[in-house]
């Protein structure tokens, strides 16, 4: 596999609302990317449509080599892993973690009267393992805390060994200390061997995890910038996607942005 996945000119569009306006987007093997921009900006409605559940108005979206249109999404679903607050909110509270991932393997939520192997259970606690989940094995879904549930998704949604990862603003509603240990998991992931294309959702670039090599910037459905990291991820591209003039700093590999001070200046739409 060398395109994980390609769309081309692709648009979404509802009656009154055009949630995607012409997107052309590819990502190779191998590559980690974030999606930057404000609410509304069509970022859940691009990864729906990466994620095969959703299907482009007009355009054409290439995803793990097949043609949305033209085949099963049913089995393309299974080999992309997703995290989102749909899905945790359709998880039982009263599941504990590990069937919570192990479930996974059948794709669904709530275990009933599957029947799970050695190694299913084994793949389970691999990963409970590698996420930092595997102390919370035997605790029910609804206890966990905020960062303990969406380690436990990511853990979910690796269960299959899935090609391609999505993540659905995984850092939203977390505290400092569980986003950066949210973080640091997602940084392991990114650099561990025969891990899948990873792409992000995120609002804030404090969230981007070293490692990522890739950005996409959205604002009313529309790309403002996308390609490389280090030279797409600018003040001036960042504050054409907020609207406003920003300061972006980076530390050690970490991204950081204020409003910028009285009297600076950084290029907004239309200028």
């Amino acid at each position: 596999m060398s395109s994980a996945f390609e769309l081309t000119r692709v648009s979404v569009v509802r009656p009154g609302k055009i949630l995607l306006n012409n997107i052309s987007w590819s990502v190779e093997a191998g590559e980690r990317w974030v999606i930057l921009g404000p609410n509304g900006a069509g970022k859940t409605t691009l990864m729906q449509v990466v994620g095969a559940t959703m299907f482009p108005s007009s355009g054409a979206a290439d995803v793990l080599g097949r043609r949305l249109g033209s085949v099963d999404v049913f089995d393309l679903r299974t080999r992309i892993g997703q995290t989102s607050t749909a899905i945790a909110e359709r998880i039982p509270p009263h599941e504990t973690v590990r069937d919570a991932v192990m479930s996974a393997a059948y794709a669904v939520l709530g275990r009933w009267r599957e029947q799970y192997d050695d190694e299913d259970e084994a793949r389970a606690e691999q990963i409970m393992g590698e996420l930092g989940v595997a102390r919370l094995a035997d605790r029910k879904f609804g206890t966990l805390s905020e960062g303990e549930r969406k380690r436990t998704l990511i853990a979910r949604a690796l269960m299959t060994d899935p090609e391609l990862l999505l993540l659905d603003e995984p850092g939203a509603g977390l505290d400092l200390g569980a986003r950066e240990d949210l973080l640091a998991s997602l940084e392991v992931l990114s650099e561990a061997d025969g891990s899948p294309v990873l792409v992000m959702v995120s609002h804030h670039v404090e969230e981007i995890p070293r490692g990522f090599t890739h950005v996409l910037m959205l604002r009313d459905g529309k790309v403002v910038a996308q390609g490389p990291l280090a030279e797409t991820l600018t003040a001036q591209a960042l504050g054409r996607t907020f609207g406003m003039r920003l300061e972006l700093s980076v530390d050690g590999g970490r991204y950081g942005a204020r409003r910028a001070a009285y009297g600076h200046r950084a290029d907004l739409p239309g200028r």
